[in-house]
């Protein structure tokens, strides 16, 4: 009896274990489809997230244009930095004094009204055909020289007398009340450039512009580093620099520089210059951050 019992418990066993074996046989077949099919899943997820990367890899390494024309100044700093830059944008076309006026009236316009031209000092805007060439009519415009033309003594001379990236439109009587002043912080409200300042030695700029004139003067002294004949400008830090090739104040354009960074009128002005005019560029409107790299 006894063994009948253990044939029974062994036989009862054995069905038992048999069918808990096909059960999980069963199990690891039907979820074995699923396991594929979720593993084909996320492998074509992951090779659509590669080839989505990968291709937005290739686009952000591929040198712009600006890197491109920039590329033998990139990762250079001081003097070495400010040499290849003046090798970039040397040589550039030149124009005459005359054709200035013309080409300020398209590299000064009024994003918002094309028969006006934006003023640098006062920010006004004004009817291109109000140019004067003497102080006739002090409320017309003419042609100011950012980096003062004495300041060097090269007067309207072409080159660095007629060069777009620091001649601007400007207020009559404003810019003979500029005259050569070095650029710094100064004491009285201007009475017509309310928002500049002025005193016996220098000129303070309004806040929307500062940054503009800083950039300009930065431009004058790489572009201009006494090679071909063309007069040695050099910014220092000093004010009442008279008519020696130096303009000042370094340490305050610097600041300026900071405080008020390239907008789109500063931009669109340089791609003009560069694509209309004198096939050359400001490179501190490009890079700002070229400015401390040479002088900091």
């Amino acid at each position: 009896m006894c063994k009948m019992s253990s044939i029974f418990i062994l036989f009862a066993f054995l069905i038992l274990f048999g069918c808990t074996t096909d059960k999980i046989i069963d199990k690891t077949t039907t979820n074995s489809p699923s396991k594929t099919s979720s593993s084909t899943t996320v492998t074509t997820e992951a090779t659509t997230t590669s080839t989505t990367t990968a291709h937005t890899t290739t686009v952000s390494t591929t040198p712009t244009q600006l890197e491109i024309y920039y590329s033998n100044a990139l990762g250079k700093s001081g003097e070495s930095l400010k040499t290849a830059l003046h090798n970039i944008i040397d040589d550039h076309i030149e124009i005459s004094y005359s054709a200035v006026i013309e080409a300020l009236k398209v590299t000064d316009e009024d994003p918002n009204n094309s028969n006006n031209i934006i003023l640098l000092y006062t920010q006004r805007t004004q009817a291109k055909n109000t140019f004067v060439g003497s102080s006739n009519n002090q409320d017309y415009w003419n042609r100011e020289h950012v980096w003062a033309k004495s300041h060097g003594d090269f007067g309207t001379s072409m080159g660095p007398g007629t060069d777009l990236h620091h001649l601007r439109p400007s207020d009559v009587s404003v810019n003979n009340d500029r005259g050569n002043l070095d650029f710094d912080e100064s004491t009285y409200i201007h009475n017509e450039c309310t928002q500049c300042f002025y005193d016996f030695d220098s000129w303070e700029p309004a806040n929307s512009v500062k940054g503009d004139v800083a950039r300009m003067l930065f431009y004058m002294a790489v572009r201009y580093e006494g090679d071909n004949g063309e007069v040695n400008l050099e910014l220092n830090n000093l004010v009442n620099n008279g008519s020696a090739p130096y303009h000042g104040k370094l340490s305050v354009l610097l600041e300026w520089h900071e405080f008020d960074p390239v907008d789109d009128f500063e931009r669109r002005r340089n791609d003009v210059i560069y694509e209309d005019y004198q096939y050359n560029r400001n490179p501190f409107i490009d890079y700002p951050e070229f400015a401390n790299l040479i002088w900091k």
